[in-house]
């Protein structure tokens, strides 16, 4: 049977949805963040939807990942973490260089 709370490959072949919940700590982060940019510019910025594009595209890398059986493939929802945004930006940091 699979352990529907770890990254696996082959339940990623059958994945139909993808969900995203943030750490309390992390969303209260991410609201100041994208207040203060929202204040220094013309538009709305949405920060949580862009961390939730990057990890769901390498969902490998996410520290709490659960699979739950949905009728026609299974739904993977990640939980961001401080370490998954530190993570995330080291990469994009270490892709600039």
């Amino acid at each position: 049977m699979a352990n529907y709370k770890k990254f696996d490959p082959r339940l990623e072949t059958l994945v139909v949805e993808m969900r995203t919940v943030f750490d309390p700590e992390v969303e209260s982060e991410i609201q100041q963040f994208d207040d203060h940019l929202d204040s220094k510019s013309d538009r709305d910025v949405d920060t949580q939807q862009k961390l939730s594009s990057l990890i769901h595209s390498q969902p490998q890398l996410a520290t709490q990942i659960f699979y739950e059986r949905a009728h026609t493939g299974f739904t993977r929802e990640i939980t961001v973490t401080r370490e998954d945004v530190e993570r995330l930006f080291s990469e994009i940091a270490s892709a600039w260089r």
